[in-house]
């Protein structure tokens, strides 16, 4: 299937997701959205892909926003439409149950920055800009800012941005925890994909259970995280991945993992 506004590569284990819409910023409009959602649809039934890197095409963004002509011309019940829509796709990346990876080569900013907090991993480069500036038009975050904002960063760096709606640069976003990583420019891709080689390295399946302990268990108290983490710690207990993996460390060699 072709897409106007994604490029989409299969490559090494590797989903290649690119927003690309360079002349304007790579915002995000109902089509992109579509495109997006068919493109993960894809990447989760494809055996193969194991991780996926979603970056911006120009050089300059990410995703700068959602796409504002568009956005105007909302009502109120389109408008919660979109919101639920918009949802619903972002939802998709977060528990499509493979690591993704999001390389922020330049504005992240309302959608954008949405996207990325719903990525398992966020790098940046040292040009980057985050922020989510829906309240400068009158909006707030629709697309789950104001929800994974506060997990992620706690609620007085996401009352900051969402309520003063001002950027910040890649340091600020490293040092209150938005990105795990800073890069040069051309270092950034590089990165991204010699970190998603080290994932594709280790068990599928043990990868597979470690996120959902984290991503199911964040929602839960400890003592019900605890006991989650103990149940998906048993089920890979009975994979020949941890035979292989344990039968490999002892015999000093590398592991070749199967995902079963």
């Amino acid at each position: 299937m072709g897409y106007e506004n994604i490029l989409y590569e299969k490559r090494d284990g590797i989903a290649f997701i690119t927003f690309n819409r360079p002349k304007v910023l790579n915002a995000l409009n109902r089509q992109t959205m579509e495109e997006l959602q068919q493109v993960l649809l894809d990447a989760s039934a494809d055996q193969a892909v194991r991780v996926l890197i979603l970056t911006g095409a120009g050089g300059k963004s990410f995703v700068a926003g959602a796409d504002i002509g568009e956005l105007s011309q909302q009502t109120p019940v389109v408008g919660k439409e979109f919101s639920l829509f918009g949802q619903g796709v972002i939802h998709l990346l977060e528990t499509i149950g493979k690591p993704s990876i999001c390389a922020i080569n330049g504005f992240a900013l309302g959608g954008g920055c949405e996207v990325a907090l719903a990525c398992t991993i966020r790098i940046s480069s040292t040009t980057a800009k985050l922020g989510q500036p829906e309240v400068k038009l009158g909006l707030l975050p629709g697309y789950g800012g104001t929800q994974r904002l506060v997990r992620l960063c706690g609620k007085g760096v996401a009352h900051e941005l969402c309520l003063a709606g001002e950027m910040i640069g890649a340091d600020e976003a490293l040092r209150v925890g938005l990105v795990n990583h800073v890069y040069e420019p051309a270092e950034l891709l590089p990165a991204a994909e010699a970190l998603a080689k080290k994932i594709i390295a280790n068990a599928p399946v043990a990868v597979r259970y470690a996120m959902e302990a984290i991503e199911r268990g964040v929602e839960m108290s400890q003592e019900e995280g605890l006991f989650l983490e103990a149940t998906l710690f048993g089920l890979v207990c009975a994979t020949e991945d941890m035979r292989e993996g344990t039968k490999a460390f002892l015999e000093k060699r590398a592991a070749k993992f199967v995902g079963k």
